[in-house]
């Protein structure tokens, strides 16, 4: 079965945040997603009909880390690459055109019956997880529903074909004369493709608006009467800002779009799904190798909704600020557009999608609290900061296992051993350390534990064996 026929080539998902590229690096393939897709990290804000942004952004402050802050990159590239990966697997088996019909569970496991052109059969596993997609056949099967939020606003989403020299750079309209009252959003994507987004307000006919007809006045509008176009995917779609209220049922696992779905602007639903991913495997892995309770899979639920809601908020208060709803609500945003282009503390206030960074944690049972005053550094519950690190980069040498970074902590290496973690010295004189050093704030003596999926567990000023060996018992799971 020609896989390319399962490949939705429509208009989905386009913008990758650099946690995500830094997860499919532990994957090995993030640098093919990098040389595929446009890479930015500048952001412009646009108002009126004003050929110049009231302000500008940088998604990537913190500069000298592997990755950059995005890549606007097309899903179904996304997927073939993924696909083509998994294929180098001889436990990963994708079965194309299987549709679940019913599932049922018990204390050790859980079984799905499938539908197939070819007949019908049963599998059973320990765990079943239902990336089902935002329409998920298992959730409804299982009687479950999402809790959250319908926006009573339309957006069209143009992605068309043209060549124009433009920068790498997301822009983004307030009431331009193109589309007046309302928002625009454009954003380059490979081959000359280039997506392009209209506001288009609630009570519309979306049969009608995909028509080219009706489609071409806003392309025109933006990219200009001169430049020929081609059409690559035309839709219509609705915010919806939602979750589950649980992710974990049993031994059924909910992960991505079936678990929740939030608003395009920010690019927090896919990458979101992929934290989800990144979060679980771990997770699983321990608890299947019999190194961690099935417990353990209750901080996952914890975790993953934590992301969920950080990403609902800032989706939510997105729309909020981009389709206005009352007079009052239409004179705060204005009033913060006009003042933007002149007063910095204005622009804080500018909501044009709050872009998707990593979720912290920081009351997550695996964390173990600072016991130590820290003036900086990652607390526990954070996603570990990139650096450069002798040839290569941090992230990289801290892979997809337990690890400790250490300035001369004295921890003994044949104890750490038992403990299944590699341990990075960062005290060597290296300009490169000093850099990871600084970002971290370890002081001589001092350590962090790090988890698989590359968020901080624990840090101390002054670490000791009996610190690392508790701190590694509560990452999974066991306090």
């Amino acid at each position: 079965m020609n896989q390319l026929e399962f490949i939705a080539a429509g208009s989905k998902a386009i913008c990758f945040a650099k946690r995500t590229l830094d997860i499919w690096e532990r994957l090995g393939v993030a640098k093919k997603m990098i040389d595929k897709g446009v890479v930015w990290n500048v952001g412009k804000v646009f108002y009126g009909d004003a050929s110049d942004p009231i302000y500008q952004f940088d998604m990537l402050p913190i500069k000298e880390q592997k990755h950059p802050s995005f890549i606007n990159l097309q899903q179904y590239y996304v997927e073939e690459i993924l696909v083509e990966e998994l294929s180098k697997y001889d436990n990963v088996q994708l079965r194309w055109g299987h549709k679940a019909t019913a599932v049922e569970q018990s204390s050790n496991g859980a079984s799905v019956q499938i539908e197939t052109p070819q007949g019908s059969y049963g599998i059973s596993a320990e765990w079943v997880i239902a990336c089902d997609g935002h329409r998920s056949t298992i959730r409804e099967l299982m009687g479950l529903d999402f809790q959250g939020q319908i926006f009573e606003d339309n957006f069209l989403i143009a992605d068309v074909k043209f060549k124009q020299e433009r920068p790498s750079e997301r822009w983004f309209w307030f009431d331009p004369p193109f589309n007046p009252g309302h928002s625009a959003l454009l954003h380059k994507q490979p081959d000359d493709v280039w997506r392009l987004d209209f506001q288009l307000g609630w009570d519309v006919d979306r049969a009608e608006c995909v028509k080219p007809e009706n489609v071409e006045p806003f392309v025109r509008g933006m990219i200009g009467d001169d430049v020929e176009f081609e059409e690559e995917w035309y839709s219509v779609y609705t915010f919806q800002c939602r979750r589950m209220r649980r992710f974990v049922h049993g031994r059924i696992v909910f992960a991505g779009d079936s678990a929740h779905q939030v608003s395009p602007f920010g690019a927090r639903g896919c990458n979101g799904g992929v934290a989800d991913a990144d979060n679980l495997a771990w997770k699983l892995n321990l608890i299947l190798n019999g190194d961690a309770q099935k417990g353990l899979i209750e901080s996952y639920d914890y975790e993953a909704i934590v992301t969920a809601d950080e990403n609902i908020l800032n989706s939510t208060r997105s729309t909020e600020f981009m389709t206005p709803k009352s007079e009052g609500s239409v004179a705060f945003r204005n009033a913060v557009l006009d003042l933007a282009e002149e007063y910095k503390f204005a622009q804080s206030f500018v909501n044009s999608g709050r872009l998707s960074t990593p979720v912290g944690y920081p009351d997550s049972a695996l964390n173990t609290p600072d016991k130590d005053a820290w003036d900086g550094g990652v607390p526990p519950g954070n996603a570990a900061i990139d650096a450069p690190l002798g040839e290569g980069w941090l992230l990289d040498q801290l892979g997809d296992q337990f690890a400790i970074l250490e300035n001369r902590s004295g921890l003994n290496e044949t104890e750490l051993g038992s403990l299944h973690i590699v341990t990075i010295d960062l005290s060597t004189a290296d300009e490169s350390r000093s850099i990871a050093l600084e970002r971290y704030q370890i002081p001589r003596g001092g350590a962090y534990l790090i988890r698989p999926d590359q968020y901080v567990a624990a840090r101390w000023k002054s670490a000791k064996f009996a610190d690392v060996q508790n701190a590694l018992a509560r990452a999974k799971g066991s306090q």
